[in-house]
């Protein structure tokens, strides 16, 4: 049993690969691909004309109405904020996602099928997130803008290319990149959470400016950023049929998912002896 363990769980990972990376089967992800494509050409060019009329119009003025950085009373923000520091959210997801893998080669039958339901969906949130994650500190570093007052002044064009350091990582903001990508992958899921979703981005990127850590206009840029991260892993899972169907217009919809009494029937099969 020792030696067969490893061996079903190197099975149970080589599967979750394969069927990730599995070619595109989808009869409809043209249509889906199509109509993602419009919807992304969209939200480019209105997050972009919003980003550069902040940068004009806002961002300096925004910044001096903000309270000094470290300001001792803002310490509920400082705990709020952290509920989108992308390596908390990730780590998180990473860490569900590892225990669902260690509990499959226990589960036989309908429950392993459920269990695997519920993996795939992991699966995709986790990559919705980390996608948008890795695409915004490239560009942090590549762009090198200036954090507020890094240089002494509220001045939003101050900008060192290839920087590559903390202090000139101001746009895209990453913790709305994360809240961004976090609230559209549950929300593609479950869409009954939307609404919290979007007050849970919202409430992420006031933080990010009442802290100083960021300009409007790098919060916009992050949201932008973490939306269409989190559509392009969404037409990847859609197109080979996991967790998502694809409708005749091209409309993404998610796959019902296990109702709780078998989620619940799922975890006492894992955690019987």
């Amino acid at each position: 049993m020792a030696t067969g363990y490893p061996a079903e769980l190197g099975a149970v990972l080589r599967q979750a690969l394969a069927r990730l990376m599995r070619t595109p089967s989808h009869s409809r992800r043209a249509a889906a691909a199509r109509r993602g494509a419009r919807s992304i050409l969209a939200l480019t060019a209105l997050a972009s004309v919003a980003t550069v009329l902040l940068m004009f119009a806002v961002d300096a003025v925004w910044i001096g109405l903000m309270p000094t950085r470290g300001t001792a009373s803002l310490w509920p923000v400082r705990i709020l904020t952290d509920f989108a520091k992308s390596r908390y959210v990730l780590w998180t997801l990473a860490a569900l996602l590892v225990a669902l893998w260690l509990l499959l080669p226990r589960l036989q039958g309908a429950s392993r099928a459920v269990l695997i339901g519920i993996g795939t969906r992991v699966q995709y949130v986790f990559l919705a997130v980390l996608v948008p994650v890795l695409a915004g500190e490239v560009l942090k570093g590549i762009v090198g803008r200036g954090r507020p007052f890094v240089g002494g002044s509220a001045d939003p064009f101050n900008f060192t290319w290839f920087a590559w350091s903390e202090a000139y990582a101001s746009i895209p903001s990453g913790h709305t990149i994360t809240a961004a990508a976090l609230a559209f992958a549950v929300s593609a899921l479950w869409p009954r959470l939307t609404g919290v979703m979007i007050v849970y981005t919202v409430t992420i990127a006031i933080t990010r400016l009442v802290l100083l850590a960021h300009h409007p206009s790098d919060v916009v840029a992050g949201a932008l950023i973490g939306l269409l991260g989190a559509l392009a892993v969404r037409y990847w899972f859609a197109a080979r049929r996991l967790a998502f169907t694809i409708r005749p217009d091209g409309t993404i919809d998610p796959l019902p998912g296990p109702s709780w009494d078998r989620v619940k029937g799922v975890a006492r099969d894992a955690l019987a002896p």
